[in-house]
């Protein structure tokens, strides 16, 4: 699975705009899965789960990645062909990306759900005793920030490198004392404020 594709079509960002099939897609980001899996995750028939599976690998969203022979019938597992996709600039002018993406977002945040959920125990447990959340073994934020664009753009490419250094540490084999942390970032300019300040804060 490649990290990032390059959506190149109007026909894809079509695929997309539906918000099942945006959800659907970040399932199979996650793992393989069969139709029979879907319909049942999804408590649909096999026909629908099918037709908006057909749509999604049509446009190269989703493949099949093997398949196996059980009771005499051929399952396909289809996965996603990456880990996330992002439009051509030359599209955008021509197609309105904002519901796609406002679908997307809110999809993931239901996946990082689902993820808190499932955590052990562990995950959510410091001993630390710490105030400073720098040093805590997980990490829950939310932030408002003034700043220009420019700026946030800028701070954006550094954290993307500082994510990197991270995963090249363990890449390419995870030593056996490894563990596996998942990351979900979310960062959009809004209207309004919704954090009051403390009086004497800038």
């Amino acid at each position: 699975m490649k990290d990032i594709k390059l959506l190149t079509t109007h026909e894809q960002l079509k695929a997309l705009a539906d918000p099942f099939r945006s959800e659907l897609l970040l399932r199979l980001m996650e793992k393989p899965k069969t139709g029979q899996q879907l319909s049942e995750l999804f408590n649909l028939s096999r026909a629908r789960i099918h037709y908006h599976l057909k749509e999604l690998e049509k446009n190269e969203l989703v493949e099949i990645v093997h398949k196996e022979e059980k009771n005499g019938i051929v399952q396909k597992f289809y996965q996603a062909v990456a880990g996330g996709f992002v439009p051509d600039q030359s599209l955008i002018p021509y197609s309105d990306m904002t519901e796609t993406v406002r679908h997307m977002m809110v999809s993931m945040l239901e996946q990082s759900k689902r993820r808190i959920l499932a955590a052990p125990e562990e995950s959510l447990q410091d001993e630390s005793g710490s105030k400073d959340p720098a040093m805590w073994k997980y990490r829950s934020s939310a932030y408002e920030i003034h700043a220009k664009e420019e700026d946030f753009l800028a701070w954006q490419q550094k954290f993307s490198t500082l994510m990197e250094e991270l995963a090249e540490i363990q890449r390419p084999e995870p030593s056996s004392d490894s563990k596996l942390y998942y990351f979900h970032i979310l960062g959009l300019q809004i209207e309004e404020g919704q954090y009051e300040k403390k009086k004497g804060e800038s």
